[in-house]
């Protein structure tokens, strides 16, 4: 279980600037009719992505020097409206491994946690000040150490927060629930093997 526990997550980030950024905004609904979620890193963001005529807009996620990037810098509220999971699905089959705000709709960072994306909070600030220096360098390597409970990069360092709970979850492992009932399917089976009304276990 060890290659599941999150500590830090490090690479470059990209910043979506602005409050109450809903989960339609993120994925619009006509993508969620998708069988399976495996094609939805297409589509973060794709109204604000793409014209008409599918022409690309002025949008961070479409910028050359922001591919790669696997930290998300936002502001408030972030992910706000539908509970749909497919918000935080696309936003991490696009590559993002981290969010960090200023806060978030409660059910989207529950989505955010059961995918193995830390969603952290910091100040209204210290998101302005993490936000300006991403715009003008895109090139900065950041960290989220989840232990110390810090986001920085070589020249600068922010406080960042989340539950307990969310961070007790990631750093010991406990995130993925299918993953965890594969590992332990020997005590699944004996579970359900000394339960009176099953009739046994089969493979």
């Amino acid at each position: 279980m060890t290659e599941m526990k999150i500590r830090t997550i490090t690479g470059k980030a990209i910043a979506i600037v602005g409050d109450d950024i809903d989960t339609d905004r993120i994925i619009p609904a006509r993508f969620l009719k998708e069988i399976t979620f495996a094609n939805l890193g297409k589509f973060p963001f794709f109204d604000e992505r793409f014209d008409d005529d599918m022409n690309n807009k002025d949008h961070p996620f479409n910028h050359e020097d922001r591919q790669g990037s696997r930290l998300l810098f936002v502001n408030k509220n972030f992910g706000c409206g539908s509970s749909r999971e497919h918000a935080p699905q696309a936003l991490r089959r696009w590559g993002i491994h981290a969010i960090v705000g200023e806060s978030f709709a409660e059910i989207f960072a529950s989505n955010c946690i059961t995918l193995g994306i830390p969603a952290v909070t910091a100040s209204a600030s210290d998101m302005r000040e993490v936000q300006n220096k991403c715009q003008a360098q895109s090139n900065i390597q950041w960290t989220v150490d989840l232990g110390t409970g810090k986001l920085s990069c070589e020249d600068a360092s922010v406080d960042v927060h989340m539950r307990e709970h969310h961070k007790n979850t990631l750093m010991e492992g406990l995130w993925d629930s299918t993953a965890l009932l594969l590992d332990n399917m020997d005590k699944v089976e004996n579970l359900y093997n000394s339960l009176p009304y099953t009739g046994g276990y089969n493979r």
